[in-house]
């Protein structure tokens, strides 16, 4: 996942370009008849032409694939279905759990990732707009779920050096006060201009579901920080489920 020191004012420039056809050509459908759509979640598939073609692509993309560790390919997409369902009509979430099953089948165009950033960063702002004061609320379990939270520490990937002194090659890492925490081989900007004490909305937009059993390293969270403006999309592990 890509971060970047970006403001509201990109995040909204971004959804309207995604929006409005910069963005995939527009499928007819999802992968599913939308006369038959029940859940809500289908049904918001059905009415976003950019949510319909992603699903398309998700039909497509699990033809080709194959689990790494041995296990049931049906098992897992039953996981990402699932995942999708349980967002109700929240296209936020949604397309979090679209990116996740399409990452998860090792076919996720970038085009696909914008759109998810500039879903959730919106969600995230608008939580903050309708909050007076950000409370710590626990870490977000469920992907498409947003919780306020502050930033308890910043430093390297290896280390305790000060992240704005530190050299790139360095990395990044934040913890944050509902036990969560990010980290990233590179020197990421909306760290870097973040500040210890910050209150951020963090969003859990991934969750590994290609894995060895009991290991669930490698979920992926998007956060704003509400002071510097500053975002980022980091793992929570250094290396991926399965990894070393």
């Amino acid at each position: 996942m890509r971060s970047s020191s970006l403001s509201a004012v990109w995040l909204a420039l971004l959804l309207v370009s995604v929006v409005s056809g910069s963005g995939p050509a527009k499928a007819e459908g999802p992968s599913f008849d939308c006369r038959k759509a029940a859940l809500p979640a289908e049904k918001a598939v059905c009415a976003d032409p950019q949510l319909s073609a992603i699903d398309a692509l998700i039909a497509t993309a699990f033809k080709d694939f194959s689990p790494s560790f041995g296990g049931d390919k049906r098992k897992i997409a039953r996981a990402l279905v699932t995942d999708r369902n349980a967002c109700g009509s929240d296209a936020a979430c949604i397309v979090s759990a679209q990116n996740n099953a399409l990452q998860t089948y090792g076919q996720a165009p970038s085009w696909v990732q914008d759109y998810n950033l500039a879903l959730i960063g919106k969600k995230a702002l608008d939580i903050a707009a309708n909050r007076q004061e950000v409370a710590d609320q626990p870490l977000p379990s469920a992907i498409g779920q947003c919780t306020p939270t502050h930033i308890k520490t910043l430093g390297t990937r290896l280390g305790d050096d000060p992240l704005e002194t530190a050299s790139p090659e360095a990395g990044s890492a934040a913890s944050f006060t509902n036990g969560g925490s990010v980290v990233s081989y590179d020197r990421e900007p909306g760290l870097v201009s973040s500040k210890v004490g910050d209150p951020v909305i963090m969003c859990l937009i991934s969750i590994p579901r290609d894995c060895p059993k009991d290991d669930d390293r490698g979920r992926v969270y998007f956060a704003v920080d509400l002071v510097a403006k500053g975002t980022w999309a980091l793992p929570d592990s250094q290396h991926m489920c399965g990894g070393a």
